[in-house]
């Protein structure tokens, strides 16, 4: 994904990540559905944290009798569980068409990340770009070694003293000093 993403939204389809991703499909299918979305979760505030995204993620509630909830997460990470009747893939196509004018006035980019073709086709037509689960796959496990890579700790010297992280030939200068020989 080009590094311009900041500010960009981000809609995710929950459940169609969590079939895609080969690491969430075995923790639901070892763990159960709701791991598996933790799971997802828990990716989804590093890489929007670390990216700057407003990222939207949203689970369908289409079986469940329940009201649209949203679970604000972080500030840059929503979840969205939708309303009896409703899948995903509409509560994502209606925010696409809600959002394209008011992003566009504000030059931010609105992405879908979904492998469904027919949904990928449809917010297209809003002005959406599109990411297959893989591909949001891929770009989470790069910012995270890139994350890590940042944060890595430095490694110490194995001494206590200044003169041991020094390299050979200025140990040799420092030692010269030390006896007084120039």
């Amino acid at each position: 994904m080009p590094a311009s993403l900041s500010q960009a939204v981000l809609l995710v389809d929950g459940y169609n990540m969590i079939g895609l991703w080969p690491r969430l499909s075995d923790k639901r299918d070892r763990d159960g559905l709701e791991t598996a979305r933790r799971h997802l979760i828990e990716e989804l505030v590093n890489y929007s944290a670390f990216l700057g995204l407003d990222a939207r993620l949203v689970f369908d509630a289409y079986y469940q009798d329940t009201p649209c909830v949203k679970e604000i997460i972080t500030k840059n990470l929503s979840v969205y569980y939708t309303e009896f009747g409703q899948t995903a893939d509409t509560y994502i196509e209606k925010s696409c068409a809600v959002l394209r004018y008011e992003l566009r006035s504000l030059k931010r980019r609105l992405i879908v990340a979904t492998s469904d073709r027919a949904q990928q086709l449809t917010v297209v037509g809003y002005g959406a770009e599109c990411m297959s689960a893989l591909q949001l796959a891929r770009d989470v496990e790069s910012t995270c070694r890139q994350r890590e890579g940042r944060h890595k700790p430095r490694k110490h010297p194995s001494s206590r003293f200044l003169a041991s992280s020094l390299d050979a030939e200025a140990q040799k200068r420092l030692a010269q000093l030390r006896m007084g020989l120039d």
